[in-house]
């Protein structure tokens, strides 16, 4: 494994580039980061209906995170492979295709995240902000939204790991991410399958343990700030 590993590893780093796209584990980042970048606005908008006191905006939000939630991404994948380019009248290359269908996919569960962060702050913030002249939408963008995304960044970032591990079905339209790196390497060995993906997976536990750790240091560096608050809060 370790000689498939010198032999290739720039392949599984960045795929064929110069000579080629960007591809191996460039393209998977980017692709994980890219999207969840773009579905963060359309997560915040679906988070801010599903915690409206309005149906008109309460309704649509819970219809859209509930049926995408409910459907595997493969199937956004084949939707968004098929549609899109009956959309814009020309093909549209695999990449762009991965981005879309996780943009809607990401969009979802994002939106559960921050609305969980919402709902988590006491109700009393909402009610002081309103009462001061705030309106909702002013409450929502100066008091509420900043509160919540702060406190639920580690949750974003355990996101952006399950996103990294869904790029890899990328590999079923030929986008040449990771996973697409590791079969072209097995189809040129062939008789050494389980090395190869052996490999592949002892890539992605290496890179998610390491946003894991990530995650969990946000977690601590954000305890420790609600700890000094709440010090200074008791001191005053």
């Amino acid at each position: 494994m370790w000689e498939i590993l010198q032999d290739n590893a720039l392949l599984l780093l960045v795929g064929q580039y110069p000579h080629g796209p960007v591809g191996g584990l460039a393209a998977t980042l980017g692709l994980a980061a890219v999207s969840l970048l773009l579905a963060f606005p359309g997560g915040i908008l679906l988070a801010l209906g599903r915690v409206s006191p309005y149906r008109i905006f309460y309704l649509p939000a819970s219809a859209v995170v509930y049926v995408v939630r409910g459907l595997p991404l493969l199937m956004f994948i084949f939707w968004a492979y098929f549609f899109v380019p009956l959309i814009i009248g020309r093909p549209v290359a695999g990449a762009t295709t991965m981005v879309v269908a996780l943009v809607i996919y990401e969009s979802a569960y994002l939106a559960e995240i921050i609305r969980a962060g919402i709902q988590a702050l006491p109700a009393g913030q909402q009610e002081a902000s309103r009462a001061l002249g705030l309106s909702y939408m002013q409450t929502m963008r100066k008091v509420i939204l900043p509160q919540a995304l702060f406190n639920m960044l580690p949750s974003m970032l355990s996101q952006f790991i399950s996103t990294v591990k869904e790029t890899s079905l990328a590999y079923v339209i030929g986008v040449q991410e990771l996973t697409y790196a590791a079969n072209q390497i097995n189809s040129v060995l062939l008789t050494k399958p389980l090395e190869v993906f052996t490999l592949l997976a002892l890539t992605y536990f290496v890179l998610n343990f390491g946003l894991t750790c990530l995650v969990a240091l946000t977690e601590r560096m954000i305890g420790r700030k609600r700890s000094g608050q709440a010090v200074k809060v008791a001191t005053t």
